[in-house]
């Protein structure tokens, strides 16, 4: 009997019991680095580093290229067409790869974000910086949800925990180097090739997975029926645009943005009914928890980390190249958390799911004192690293646990799903932050508000989580 990618078990001898810890860790290590799946673990991490090192590297280039083309009014558009065109493709991903299988999905979305990477690179009208940034984001919503497709269909459950492990490196290591490099490759050369430089390393990637791409069966015709056609792609585009409207109208506080705001929730709000799993906004037990919790520790993270440097620099006088550091103390965290918990698949992942959420929410409430300003700012470091270690368990176990609850019919649809709201959450609370500063003016006011519903987000993470566990 083969595996999931068709290839034959490996042989070994037999056991006199279950395997140990140490049996496991060695196993799933095994699995990731086989020969057979070497060059699909590097070409998947590479495609993942692509999406991680553009997104980290166009915030630093972005004032550069938007003086360049002279479109100040217009700064906030590239990263919202981006977002809108990224959520579209994730919602449309998901039913491409359950219905198709990932195969063309795997090629084409990399070949599209390359083609966006050039658009954008070779940009002398901010028309044309849309359109790549536009390319761009629908390449990397289908390759997000493509991935996780891909590594259910080739790694075995037992080595999932380390391929997640790797996955979590994958965006960590972007987030330290790709600011600096990115800010060095625009002021030595030209923001330019910060899109351009990536080329490259698409085709690389794309031709280490193509031979992982071809071994891979079509989808069970029983199951991959095209399920939603027409009315999932008009939810995904719904979507897209009720996240863009409600994205731009908590930056712009007034009648306009109210109007806006109130006409995306009711194009988003039906869309999503269609697009995640019955029972999300309820927690309900299963993929729905799971899909929830992704949502939940989002929020709660990210948008912290958006703030962060506001705070530091606004009430602490920091510099942004110091504002920067506890990003990074939080990076290195991650990493390091994500890389052990692949290296104990015997801790259950709902637990490790939970005290992920507490250690968010410790780290948030530590900051609270520093965005008071009733604190020193240097404790951001240490406070921040401890919310770093508990995304890298909680988005680990997450990943895990939303592949554990899928069918093989499902992976596509449930993967898409957990990223969508991802997606969404993290555009909510940052806007939400957004229009706490424009309605407080000062940080030191409107940023302890923000963190105290972020806490509440992160401890509602933590209650929920047992209802994330996989029955026997």
């Amino acid at each position: 009997m083969n595996d999931a990618a068709g290839h034959p078990p490996s042989s070994t001898p037999p056991s006199s019991g279950p395997p140990s810890s140490t049996q496991q860790v060695e196993a799933g290590r095994s699995e990731l680095w086989a020969r057979n799946r070497r060059a699909t673990t590097v070409g998947m991490l590479l495609l993942i580093s692509l999406t991680a090192f553009e997104s980290m590297g166009v915030g630093t280039a972005m004032p550069a290229v938007v003086a360049d083309l002279g479109g100040v009014a217009l700064y906030s558009w590239p990263f919202v067409v981006f977002m809108a065109a990224a959520v579209f493709g994730t919602a449309l991903g998901g039913w491409w790869c359950d219905a198709r299988g990932p195969r063309v999905a795997l090629v084409a979305a990399p070949a599209l974000f390359g083609f966006g990477l050039i658009v954008a690179g070779t940009a002398e009208g901010m028309g044309q910086l849309l359109l790549g940034r536009l390319l761009q984001g629908l390449g990397a919503g289908v390759q997000g949800v493509a991935v996780y497709v891909l590594i259910a269909a080739v790694y075995p459950e037992r080595a999932r925990p380390a391929v997640f492990g790797a996955v979590s490196s994958a965006w960590v290591v972007p987030s330290l180097v790709g600011p600096p490099l990115a800010g060095l490759v625009t002021d030595r050369l030209s923001w330019h090739w910060v899109f351009l430089g990536l080329v490259p390393i698409v085709f690389v990637a794309v031709a280490l997975v193509l031979p992982a791409v071809r071994d891979l069966g079509p989808p069970d015709p029983d199951t991959a029926a095209a399920r939603g056609g027409a009315g999932l792609v008009l939810a995904a585009f719904g979507a897209a645009a009720g996240v863009a409207g409600l994205s731009w109208a908590l930056g712009r506080l007034g009648l306009l943005g109210g109007i806006v705001g109130v006409v995306a929730v009711v194009v988003l709000v039906p869309s999503l009914r269609r697009l995640l799993p019955s029972g999300v906004f309820r927690a309900r037990r299963g993929i729905a928890a799971s899909v929830a919790a992704r949502g939940l520790v989002a929020g709660a993270f990210f948008t912290v980390g958006s703030f962060l440097p506001l705070v530091l620099t606004a009430t602490h006088g920091w510099s942004l190249t110091a504002a920067g550091l506890p990003l990074i103390v939080a990076s290195l965290g991650w990493s390091g958390a994500a890389a052990w918990q692949g290296r104990r698949p015997e801790i259950s992942r709902s637990a490790m799911l939970r005290n992920g959420f507490l250690l968010i929410a410790a780290g948030i409430v530590g900051l609270w004192v520093v965005a008071a300003g009733l604190g020193y700012g240097w404790l951001a470091l240490p406070f921040w690293g401890v919310s770093g270690v508990g995304m890298g368990l909680a988005f680990s176990a997450i990943s895990y646990l939303v592949l554990a609850h899928s069918r093989t019919a499902d992976v596509g649809s449930h993967s898409s799903a957990a990223q969508l709201l991802d997606q969404l959450s993290t555009a909510g609370f940052i806007g939400l932050g957004g229009a706490l500063l424009s309605l407080l003016v000062s940080p030191t006011v409107a940023m302890p508000v923000l963190l105290v519903v972020l806490v509440v987000l992160a401890l509602t993470g933590a209650a929920t989580a047992g209802r994330t566990a996989v029955t026997a």
